[in-house]
């Protein structure tokens, strides 16, 4: 059987025989001059000398593993010991840019038969498939793509949840499309709110929970001021649609921002504290801002462990920025790029500005509660933000199926994300967080 050397074991067998060779050659057959036995102590000297330089600078030349275009002989070596790294935190795997990735997509809509009809972009025509061809590139350090084999070992006997709105939908139904490559769940509904893919071979159950506040919710108007419904928000109180569950989930990635937006009327220990653009008389305007931020709090209180029914890892999941152009999203805006931003060329601004920093803050103070309890509890932050911000080639526009809605008008989608496409990065990112 052959066996295949390192690069030090190839220099130090090169060392070897260069010593061996000079070894031999010091001593000179019969009849050979004193000049030539001279020069065969001075060639062992030089010789044993060049042989250590040679070790220094192969220690020297191998200790810079993120030089990738000077050690091309040895690539997997090279990422091993980067993504080690990287887990260890020496890699901010949430800052970088796209770049081309001609083996993709890794599944379409004809292998993948869970895709929403909001997402499905090849199945209702978008004409330019290149915004499948990228993946996301972090600085410093490189993120492999789903390996659905070692994800599936790895959630042996586990329970993933996906809590949120349909952004959260969206990347729950990523994750079976590239699963779907090597197994298929069994799926059951066990309410409206809730769908489990159940898979058998490994008893791994992905669950998804509709909750687009995270929080207790009920509409109380059909239209309202915007004309999209007016809703009351029990701030205080996670939605019981995932929250009684808790207990059951290995891994919770929670997400919420784009619902609001809608006008609520804000409740706290059952009490109507104010509201946002609710345009009642003595009805304080909290504003949206605050209303996100309470509900993240709660749902992450949920997770904390502090009740001592979660025991897993919790991810929050920040903002993820709608890209309009042209106009807003019910005033004729929407999303035509053919590829992505370059680093530099799109930044998050406005409120979604504020959402990601007050998502930032709240993680924080639920990751320090977290600790001081014991560390039972393990918060993770997934920071997608800046890495979806570059990719508005990457959305539905009017490339995606709708199921009619009272009081609601279809518009150009520049919110959601095509499948497959840019958000198949986010189970990169997840995979590599809970390695």
């Amino acid at each position: 059987m052959r066996t295949r050397l390192g690069r030090r074991q190839i220099i130090r067998v090169v060392v070897m025989r260069s010593l061996l060779h000079t070894t031999n050659s010091s001593s000179p057959p019969p009849g050979s001059s004193r000049k030539q036995q001279h020069c065969g102590s001075r060639c062992f000297v030089v010789s044993l000398l060049l042989v250590l330089l040679a070790l220094v600078a192969s220690d020297v030349y191998l200790s810079f593993p993120n030089r990738r275009r000077v050690l091309p002989l040895f690539p997997q070596q090279l990422l091993s010991r980067r993504q080690q790294r990287g887990g260890e935190g020496g890699c901010d795997i949430f800052r970088g840019e796209w770049v081309p990735d001609p083996d993709a997509p890794y599944y379409t809509n004809d292998t993948c038969k869970v895709i929403h009809e909001h997402y499905d972009c090849m199945g209702y025509g978008k004409p330019d498939l290149g915004f499948v061809n990228w993946r996301w590139q972090p600085d410093g350090c490189d993120l492999p793509r789903f390996n659905p084999w070692r994800f599936l070992h790895m959630m042996r006997g586990k329970t993933l949840a996906f809590v949120g709105d349909s952004l959260g939908r969206n990347h729950k139904d990523s994750l079976i499309c590239l699963l779907t490559t090597v197994a298929e769940p069994t799926t059951s509904w066990p309410s409206s709110k809730h769908t489990v893919y159940y898979y058998a071979d490994y008893n791994f159950t992905v669950a998804h929970f509709w909750a687009p506040y995270l929080v207790r919710h009920e509409q109380i108007d059909e239209d309202g001021p915007a004309h999209t419904g007016v809703w009351n928000l029990y701030l205080d109180e996670p939605d019981g649609v995932w929250a009684a569950h808790v207990a059951e989930f290995d891994y919770a990635v929670v997400s919420a921002s784009s619902w609001f937006y809608r006008p609520s009327m804000l409740y706290e220990a059952g009490r109507l504290v104010g509201c946002h653009y609710c345009r009642l008389p003595n009805v304080t305007d909290l504003t949206l801002r605050y209303a996100l931020r309470m509900a993240t709090r709660a749902a992450l209180r949920a997770l904390s462990g502090a009740d001592g029914r979660f025991r897993g890892t919790a991810l929050l999941r920040t903002v993820d920025p709608s890209q309009y152009e042209g106009g807003e999203w019910n005033k004729d805006g929407n999303c035509v790029r053919t590829a992505p931003f370059r680093r530099g060329q799109n930044a998050v601004q406005g409120l979604e500005r504020e959402f990601r920093t007050l998502q930032l803050e709240e993680f924080a103070s639920a990751e320090k509660a977290a600790t001081d309890g014991g560390g039972k509890v393990r918060m993770l932050l997934m920071d997608t933000t800046e890495a979806m911000i570059l990719r508005a080639d990457a959305h539905p526009s009017k490339y995606r199926g709708w199921t009619p809605e009272k009081h609601f008008t279809l518009h150009n989608d520049c919110v959601h994300w095509c499948l497959p496409g840019a958000i198949d990065t986010w189970n990169d990112m997840l995979l590599h967080m809970l390695k």
